[in-house]
């Protein structure tokens, strides 16, 4: 069993939560109302400049130039590629970058992007890459599950183009290497007696993540 394999069944109760969350299937039959993906967007758009603060912390903490070169790949793809995403969806509402930037912060985006950079500041590049894992890994895992689903990325779904980005193969590609990093990193330091820390930090992650879903899945169906 794989590092990442062995992360996953220990988390599996938090991984399943995460990656099955109702927002999520709520993306894939367009049922989702324009309101909560619309918070959740804004969010996640702060919360990506924060994870490029991650990657590049991640160049930092590298202890080699082939981490470097792999962290500041995944800096430039947050950069240059995710965050070009959320502009053209939010520009469709009217929102400048400008305005996304200035949105106030969701407690739930504080508290994930905190709790990494504190992975990553205490920790080594591992530690760091496994409190990143849910996030990068697991985007790939959910849009390959919505985009088979029936109707997901037909014209008559508003959020196929949320879908056909994360599940189409540059992303899928960035999460692969990602992964094959985060394998390389464990062969090298993960040892036994560092493992239940690693699990502690991607169980973490995983619930702020699934938090995050929670956050929009609560605009959606607000408690009365």
């Amino acid at each position: 069993m794989s590092f990442f394999d062995r992360l996953k069944t220990a988390a599996a109760a938090e991984w399943r939560a995460y990656t099955r969350h109702p927002f999520t299937n709520a993306l894939a039959d367009g049922s989702l109302t324009e309101a909560a993906f619309r918070h959740y967007l804004v969010q996640d758009y702060l919360f990506l400049i924060e994870f490029a603060r991650a990657y590049a912390l991640a160049v930092y903490k590298s202890p080699k130039l082939a981490d470097m070169r792999e962290a500041a790949a995944g800096l430039s793809a947050i950069l240059d590629v995710e965050m070009n995403l959320h502009v053209k969806l939010c520009a469709g509402w009217g929102l400048s970058p400008a305005d996304l930037e200035q949105a106030p912060p969701a407690i739930e985006m504080l508290a994930y992007t905190r709790y990494v950079l504190d992975a990553g500041m205490r920790g080594d590049l591992l530690a760091l890459k496994v409190a990143l894992a849910p996030c990068v890994i697991g985007y790939a895992e959910i849009a390959t599950r919505l985009a088979a689903r029936p109707d997901a990325l037909t014209a008559t779904n508003p959020y196929r183009d949320w879908i056909a980005e994360y599940s189409g193969a540059p992303y899928q590609e960035v999460a692969a290497k990602a992964q094959a990093h985060l394998e390389a990193l464990a062969d090298l330091y993960a040892t036994p007696a560092r493992e239940a820390e690693l699990i502690a930090i991607f169980k973490e992650a995983t619930r702020l993540e699934a938090d995050f879903w929670e956050m929009g899945w609560r605009v959606e169906k607000p408690v009365e």
